[in-house]
């Protein structure tokens, strides 16, 4: 949620409590000063009705009666006058006020005593209960129309004291992941001024250590280009002098490895979001995966390998330099880690808008912790410790990540069927034709 609407709906929750507690408390003052000036008003009616000029041998016709006032007019312990309603046994009760049930309903009686009469005045309970609410509607009824509003003024300047806020907020939303430019604009609210500062700061030094962490490994491997193709060329003619021998194969191996890290840090330096997103097309993933395939042929048949390519084709828009990498690096995993005489697996399929491309082997597979840490550059399985006894950089699924990222795709890492390890590539955020 954000903050202006939490903002609104507390401001808002306050004032309907602060109303509800003010219909409360007004709602026990009306009846209260109600219940007072009834009283007083069937102390007048009382005194009035005592006044009247009735006797008991000549009894005046009855007063006409009203459903909110009961009377009686005693005189020597008869009735001089009175509501049919009001039925009361006299001695029973005292002077004053008192609530009685008269007539099937709750009434508040007033037995006015003189020596010559005694007056009974009788009102329903439920009238002043209507009085009450009639004074707390006409008082509280302003107070509810004004809380739309008061709603509406709410939002309203909860929005403009946010702006700058939503403003810093959309902007930093619409950035791209390096643009570390300073975010320049002038603001007054002293909240605001010092996040502006900090995050300007923030992106200075973001962009330097960004800068410094893409640039170095690329140049460094770029430098170690031309020594090592020198130091290939050295041993190849040693070797040509004096014959193969233990040393020489083992420094050709170190060469061949050395060389495979440098070109794979040059591939890491490239595989920038940014960078080839600007040019994509339209990509066979199946032209793609059997040309990866033919390349790395010769290591499959090496091993005596059986791999098989199923599924339909479907074209998404990409680049073939990146997708070409993506595959050979994972089909590269799974010919180094597959046994000899192993299996290997490619399916490509369609799952509503999603295109998935999925490779199975029938190597050892890898623990749920190993998982997790898989991406991280510079680690392998095991090391060089790995039972398949192959050499590696341990930057391959770096890579493979990297180029994840530039799709915005997923990649899921599960067992296999067939023993190893299930690799699916999920293309749910690329156009798909």
């Amino acid at each position: 949620m954000s903050i202006r609407k939490r903002l609104t709906l507390i401001l808002l929750s306050m004032m309907v409590l602060t109303c509800f507690l003010a219909l409360v408390k007004g709602y026990q003052k009306s009846m209260s000063h109600g219940e007072q000036l009834l009283d007083s008003e069937l102390k007048v009616v009382a005194g009035v009705l005592m006044q009247q000029p009735l006797s008991i041998n000549a009894m005046a016709p009855k007063m006409q009666e009203s459903a909110q006032l009961l009377y009686q007019i005693w005189q020597a312990g008869e009735l001089l006058s009175g509501s049919d309603e009001l039925n009361l046994d006299l001695s029973q009760y005292q002077a004053g006020f008192q609530t009685l049930n008269i007539a099937g309903q709750r009434m508040r009686v007033f037995v006015f005593v003189t020596s010559l009469r005694t007056v009974v005045v009788a009102e329903p309970i439920a009238k002043r209960f209507e009085l009450a609410e009639a004074v707390i509607l006409s008082a509280m009824l302003p107070m509810l129309w004004a809380v739309p509003l008061l709603a509406l003024f709410i939002s309203f300047f909860v929005k403009y004291a946010l702006a700058p806020l939503t403003r810093l907020s959309k902007q930093l939303a619409l950035r791209q992941a390096n643009d570390f430019t300073a975010i320049n604009w002038q603001v007054t609210d002293e909240e605001i001024k010092p996040v502006i500062s900090r995050l300007n700061d923030l992106f200075k030094r973001v962009e330097t250590a960004y800068l410094r962490e893409r640039f170095f490994a690329s140049d460094a491997a770029h430098e170690l280009r031309t020594p090592l193709s020198s130091l290939k060329i050295n041993v190849h003619n040693l070797a040509a002098q004096q014959g193969d021998n233990q040393e020489l194969q083992a420094m050709t191996q170190g060469i061949n490895r050395l060389s495979n890290i440098v070109e794979q840090m040059l591939i890491l330096g490239r595989t920038q979001p940014e960078q080839w997103q600007k040019q994509f097309k339209e990509q066979s993933l199946l032209a793609i995966t059997q040309e990866v395939v033919s390349q790395l042929y010769e290591k499959i048949e090496a091993k005596n390998h059986t791999i098989s390519l199923e599924g339909d084709d479907f074209i998404i828009n990409g680049d073939e330099f990146t997708l070409v990498t993506l595959i050979s690096n994972l089909l590269s995993n799974a010919i180094k880690y597959a046994p000899a005489n192993g299996q290997i697996k490619i399916t490509l399929k369609q799952m509503h808008k999603q295109r998935i491309w999925q490779i199975e082997d029938s190597g050892p597979g890898m623990a749920d912790d190993q998982k997790q840490r898989i991406f991280n550059r510079f680690y392998r399985v095991g090391g060089d410790q790995h039972p398949s006894g192959e050499q590696g950089a341990g930057l391959g699924m770096a890579i493979v990540q990297h180029i994840i990222a530039i799709y915005r795709a997923e990649i899921h890492l599960t067992d296999s069927d067939l023993g190893g390890l299930k690799v699916q590539v999920v293309f749910a955020g690329v156009k798909c034709d």
